[in-house]
């Protein structure tokens, strides 16, 4: 037979909570200290003592918890990329001659399909005015139309620098 205080540390419970547990019920409350350990919600640990699936249960913390760590590991990636110097947010201003602008505005479904899209442009613009050319050095850029973060349907502008040819700038 163990003292109160001896089994309060082998289960790792409080005295308080083993006094309100009568011995039979101490093969559950040891249940209970490991679903606690493994992060279960005392909701969870109901549901599991009422009858419900326990692997189920199981599961579902299992998922919440890779999740968890997967927005964990990608934000201890943020944090390194910083760490390593790339915090730089330098502003350079250029100052160009004037051009002619080649623009076409657009949606793209998703993030992915920019080079699609500026190709895809591109073609259109040689098609369309076969005596134009890109200047040297290469002027271009890419401005996101819609105000805030999307990451579907996203509207987009394309524009080019360009010059006819024969003609100096």
């Amino acid at each position: 037979m163990y003292k109160i205080g001896d089994f309060s540390n082998m289960s790792k419970t409080t005295i308080k909570t083993l006094r309100y547990y009568e011995t039979s019920q101490l093969v559950g409350l040891s249940k209970i200290v490991h679903l606690r350990q493994a992060g279960l919600s005392i909701k969870d640990i109901k549901c599991i003592l009422s009858g419900n699936d326990t692997k189920e249960v199981l599961e579902k913390r299992k998922t919440e918890i890779e999740k968890q760590l997967f927005n964990y590991n990608t934000e201890l990636s943020k944090i390194n990329y910083l760490l390593e110097g790339n915090m730089k947010n330098e502003i350079f201003v250029k100052e160009i001659p004037s051009y002619i602008v080649y623009y076409r505005d657009g949606v793209i479904s998703d993030f992915s399909k920019i080079t699609e899209f500026v190709l895809n442009v591109g073609e259109e613009c040689a098609k369309a005015n076969p005596n134009l050319k890109c200047i040297s050095p290469d002027y271009c850029y890419v401005s996101y139309l819609d105000g805030e973060y999307k990451e579907n349907d996203i509207k987009v502008r394309y524009a080019q620098a360009v010059e006819e040819y024969g003609k100096e700038t």
